[in-house]
C-alpha cells in the first residue's frame, strides 16, 4: 500500500509541477462548459423572414402581424415580386418567403379558403424542418381566429363559437429552456475528455522520457503501478465533476431533483472505465500525439453517438445498436435522469450494472495488454 501512495504522491507532484498542463486540466473544461452550454442549442430562432403581399387587405396584414409578433421571426422585408425575393434567398439575406396572393381576403370571406405560399431555405435540413412547424403553428392559429370569426353570424343570428383549448404541462422542463437539457450532458462530455486524454497520455509520456524502462525493472508490482498512476486522474475527474455542478447551479440554475450522491457513485464506476480505455491505448502507443489522435478518434463516435446532441430516437436502427455499447449514453442518461428527474439508485441500477460490468471487461483487457518486466 505504500508502493502504490507513494506512486500516487509522485503523479500529483508531477501534474502540478507542470504550469502548462494545470490550465488545460481546471481552466479549460469550465470555459468550455460556458461556452458550449451557451452555443449547443438546436433552437431556431433569428429566422429572415420575408413576405410578398399581392391581395394589401386587413386579412393579410393581420397575418403578417402574426409573424411580427412571434419572437422566432425577423421580418426582413416586403417584396414586390417573388423574382426579387428569390434572389434574395440564393444570396442568403432571407429565410422564408411567404406570398399572399390575391383576393385573399375575399376568398376566405366567400369561399371559406384560400392558399398561401411558403419558400423555405433548406440547407439546412433540420432547421428548415423547425421552421415549417413553426409557420405552420401561427397559420393555423391565425386560421382558427378566423373560423372563429365568421362563425359568430349564422341566418342573422349569433352563434357562440366553440373552440377547443389546450393546456400543455411540461414535465422536467417547465420552462423550455435548452441549457437545462444540454448543461448535463455537456459536463459528461468534459469529464470524458479530460480523463481519458490524459490517461492515454500517461504511460506513452513515461516512454518518450525513457523512465518507463526504468520503472519496469524495479520491484513495483505491475497493479501498483497502474493504480498509482490512473488514481490522480480519477480523483481529478471527480473534481472537474463537482466544480462542474457548481457552474451548473450558479450560472444556468440546472435543477438537481435527484439524490447527487447517485451520480458521484456512477462517476466512479463510469470513470474507471474511460481510465481502462486510456490504458489500453497507451498502451499499445508509442508516442502523445499517437496516443491523443486514437483517443480523440474513439471520443469523437462516442459522443456522436452518446444522444447528447442527436436523439437516440432518430437514429438508424443499426446506430441504435451500436450505441448500447457506447459508455458515455449511459452517463448521459444518468446524469440528465437523476438532474432532471429526480431518479434515484434503483431507477438507474441497470445503467450501473452495464458500466460495472464495462469497468471489469476493458481493465482487465488494458491491464492484461500492459507489458512489465519483473
Amino acid at each position: 500500500m505504500k508502493t502504490i501512495l507513494f506512486i500516487i504522491q509522485k503523479e500529483f507532484k508531477q501534474i502540478f509541477r507542470n504550469k502548462g498542463m494545470l490550465p488545460i486540466i481546471f481552466v479549460l473544461p469550465l470555459i468550455q462548459l460556458l461556452i458550449l452550454s451557451n452555443a449547443a442549442s438546436f433552437e431556431v430562432k433569428n429566422i429572415k423572414f420575408s413576405y410578398i403581399d399581392h391581395d394589401n387587405s386587413s386579412a393579410s396584414r393581420e397575418l403578417v402581424s402574426k409573424f411580427k409578433a412571434s419572437s422566432y421571426f425577423n421580418i426582413i422585408q416586403n417584396f414586390a415580386s417573388k423574382k426579387e425575393a428569390t434572389l434574395e434567398m440564393q444570396k442568403g439575406t432571407v429565410d422564408v418567403i411567404l406570398e399572399i396572393p390575391i383576393h385573399f381576403e375575399s376568398n376566405l370571406i366567400k369561399e371559406k379558403s384560400t392558399q398561401l405560399s411558403v419558400s423555405i431555405n433548406a440547407i439546412d435540413g433540420a432547421s428548415a424542418g423547425v421552421t415549417n412547424v413553426y409557420i405552420t403553428q401561427i397559420i393555423n392559429n391565425y386560421n382558427q381566429t378566423i373560423q372563429t370569426k365568421s362563425s359568430q353570424y349564422s341566418d342573422g343570428t349569433m352563434v357562440k363559437p366553440q373552440n377547443i383549448v389546450t393546456i400543455p404541462s411540461f414535465w422536467y422542463n417547465n420552462t423550455l429552456n435548452y441549457k437545462t437539457f444540454m448543461v448535463p450532458g455537456i459536463l459528461v462530455l468534459l469529464v470524458t475528455m479530460l480523463t481519458l486524454f490524459l490517461s492515454s497520455m500517461n504511460i506513452v509520456r513515461e516512454k518518450e522520457l525513457g523512465t518507463l524502462e526504468q520503472i519496469n525493472v524495479t520491484p513495483i508490482k505491475k497493479h501498483q503501478f497502474i493504480i498509482g498512476k490512473l488514481f490522480p486522474f480519477w480523483v481529478l475527474g471527480l473534481v472537474i465533476l463537482t466544480v462542474g455542478f457548481i457552474i451548473a447551479k450558479v450560472v444556468f440554475n440546472v435543477p438537481m431533483l435527484g439524490n447527487i450522491g447517485v451520480i458521484y457513485l456512477f462517476t466512479a464506476i463510469y470513470l474507471i472505465v474511460i481510465l481502462g480505455i486510456g490504458l489500453y491505448i497507451s498502451n499499445h502507443t508509442e508516442t502523445q500525439q499517437q496516443a491523443m489522435f486514437i483517443a480523440w478518434f474513439f471520443t469523437v463516435i462516442f459522443i456522436l453517438m452518446s444522444g447528447l446532441f442527436t436523439p437516440i430516437e432518430s437514429m438508424p436502427q443499426w446506430a441504435q445498436n451500436l450505441t448500447l455499447v457506447n459508455p458515455i449514453r449511459y452517463f448521459v442518461e444518468v446524469m440528465r435522469m437523476v438532474l432532471l428527474k429526480g431518479a434515484g439508485f434503483s431507477d438507474i441500477k441497470i445503467h450501473f450494472l452495464i458500466i460495472l460490468g464495462y469497468a471489469v471487461v476493458i481493465n482487465s483487457f488494458a491491464v492484461w495488454s500492459y507489458k512489465k518486466v519483473n
